[in-house]
């Protein structure tokens, strides 16, 4: 199974910023007196952290429209 370059980049972006958007609304969360804050913010650090991840598994794919 593979999956199309342009998914992945997609991919990659979307847990990248939903992460650290979570990331800053959990510790928001946690300064306001919520008790979830914390896995609110852990769960969008490990969202981004997995983005990150993936821009380094998108520079080891291989382009299929390059010759």
């Amino acid at each position: 199974m593979s999956i199309p370059a342009a998914r992945v980049e997609v991919l990659v972006w979307v847990l990248i910023y939903g992460g650290l958007l979570s990331a800053g609304l959990g510790i928001a969360l946690e300064r306001g007196g919520q008790g979830f804050g914390w896995g609110v913010a852990i769960g969008g650090a490990t969202a981004a952290l997995a983005g990150m991840v993936l821009i380094w598994i998108r520079s080891r794919m291989s382009d299929s429209a390059e010759p």
